[in-house]
């Protein structure tokens, strides 16, 4: 599979725009209620103030926030209805329910649903789940009437979700869904995936052909990909007869990583606890810059001390990073998603129509592996 980027980048200060723009949709804000502060804004999303000034300068021009003095910026909420009304007109609505953690793998994403219906008559609505329940049981609830179809990466897809009565109530309504990433096995709607276990055999066959006997893992166990990456690199490790032990795997939640104290002291006193390990597979893009910053405080150096591999790999500069890892197609994944719910939009029959999709994995090959074999 060839990945290609976006042709065009997202600007950061759009992404704060779309985040505002969600909030106000969500109806988490009403007339004079306070936006986040700046310096949330800057926190969450990595960004400078100048950046967050830009997105509150072009919402103020079209009239949607306004600041007062000395205590802040509000929601014109009379404004934002207007000049939704005026968009709704004659169009499609399409909601894309995403987690919202991934900065990277977000704004590809979109971008690709954007391209893949800029020649329809849709208007397209992001809602943010910031990967809690209850979150996205408020998406849902605001998308349950006047949205013709949603894309959804499910929340903590690995454990009982108490939304599975929306995802009914959208079937028995005829809304068509479909999931991308993460979805829920009990929910009777189509999923654009990737081939998780493929992928770990790729990784894990190229370190063990390095001569790597003792590998560790870092997976996230509220996440259906997290189980599903975990069970491919298991296989992959009897496979190509690596050592498997329990004390190599360290399991977090998607939560973990808000406190990065306490998630970096715990990966240390993981990694120190298996003194054989030379190697870290690591469940994702966020996990995966965890550790790189966790070797780099300890003075650790990759891959002289440790060779480290990782699934989704979803910044653009993979290809100068040196990281050997798998390349999240997030533009592709995007486009895919976007085509996919506008034909099953215009299927009567939709539901019994296979629109489900797995990527293959591509994999970059970078210097993160030492080769023990040389020693």
């Amino acid at each position: 599979m060839i990945v290609r980027n976006a042709p065009q980048a997202v600007r950061k200060y759009e992404v704060i725009e779309q985040y505002i723009h969600t909030l106000i949709d969500q109806k988490q804000f009403t007339e004079d209620v306070r936006l986040p502060s700046e310096h949330f804004l800057c926190k969450k999303f990595g960004v400078s103030r100048e950046t967050v000034r830009t997105a509150f300068s072009h919402l103020k021009e079209r009239e949607l926030i306004y600041t007062k003095k000395g205590s802040g910026t509000f929601v014109n909420k009379k404004a934002f209805l207007r000049e939704q009304h005026q968009m709704d007109h004659g169009k499609i609505k399409i909601g894309a329910i995403i987690q919202g953690q991934d900065y990277h793998a977000n704004k590809n994403l979109i971008r690709g649903i954007k391209d893949s219906l800029e020649n329809e008559s849709v208007e397209l609505r992001i809602f943010y789940t910031d990967n809690k329940f209850a979150n996205e049981r408020k998406c849902l609830l605001s998308c349950s009437s006047g949205f013709h179809g949603l894309i959804v990466d499910g929340v903590k897809a690995s454990i009982l979700n108490p939304n599975l009565d929306c995802y009914s109530a959208l079937y028995d309504k005829d809304i068509p869904v479909i999931f991308y990433n993460n979805y829920y096995v009990d929910a009777q709607f189509p999923k654009v995936t990737i081939a998780d276990n493929q992928c770990a055999d790729e990784l894990v066959k190229r370190l063990t052909e390095a001569g790597h006997q003792y590998i560790s893992g870092v997976f996230v166990y509220d996440n259906y990909q997290g189980i599903e990456k975990y069970k491919g690199y298991v296989r992959a490790l009897q496979k190509y007869g690596a050592s498997y032990d329990d004390a190599y795997v360290k399991w977090v939640i998607s939560d973990d990583a808000s406190d990065k104290k306490e998630f970096y002291k715990s990966l240390w006193k993981f990694l120190k606890a298996v003194p054989k390990c030379t190697a870290i597979v690591c469940c994702n893009f966020m996990i995966l810059r965890t550790v790189l910053d966790l070797l780099q405080k300890q003075g650790k150096q990759v891959p002289k001390d440790y060779s480290v591999v990782a699934f989704d790999y979803s910044d653009n500069d993979w290809s100068d990073s040196g990281i050997t890892a798998s390349v999240h197609p997030g533009y592709e994944m995007g486009f895919e998603v976007g085509k996919r719910i506008f034909r099953m939009i215009s299927d009567n029959e939709y539901k019994i129509h296979d629109y489900s999709y797995t990527f293959k994995p591509t994999i970059y090959d970078g210097w993160s592996i030492r080769n023990l074999r040389e020693i």
